[in-house]
């Protein structure tokens, strides 16, 4: 493979680091406090789900989500920035990319109607899906520094 300025597996590696950084974006510009103390993560997403075309998905959301919306408001939201570090530093990068993946497309499916989030969520998860069957952690992170998934 030729490349220009940086191997290929560096150049990997600025994907996942990039990658990385997008979910640090999204932990960093979320009101936590309203998803936190009010509920409004959740609210938003509870709304979206009940108006939501697929059955499964209203189903789903009311079945898992709505009965622990505290709980699930912590766990978007300290999922994005583990994923997002986990991604910068290459620690755990194969569990990250897959976790990554899933929460970009139950985004996907979710908000399936919402365009204006659909690009977003589409390159996210088609980023992921590239460092993962590249092993994108094989340059410049802790997994290949600890010899981790060698």
């Amino acid at each position: 493979m030729q490349t220009i300025w940086l191997s290929g597996a560096e150049w990997l590696a600025v994907l996942r680091i990039g990658l990385g950084l997008w979910w640090l974006e999204s932990w960093r510009h979320k009101d936590k406090k309203g998803w936190f103390e009010r509920g409004t993560g959740i609210a938003w997403a509870a709304d979206v789900a009940g108006r939501h075309r697929w059955g499964v998905v209203r189903t789903g959301f009311r079945r898992v989500v709505e009965p622990r919306p505290k709980v699930m408001a912590y766990l978007v939201v300290y999922a994005e920035l583990a994923l997002g570090l986990g991604l910068v530093t290459g620690l755990l990068t194969p569990v990250a990319l897959v976790a990554g993946l899933l929460l970009n497309l139950l985004y996907l499916v979710l908000m399936i109607h919402d365009w204006a989030e659909q690009g977003q969520n589409a390159m996210m998860a088609l980023i992921s899906l590239v460092a993962l069957f590249a092993m994108a952690w094989q340059t410049w992170s802790l997994d290949s520094a600890l010899g981790l998934f060698p």
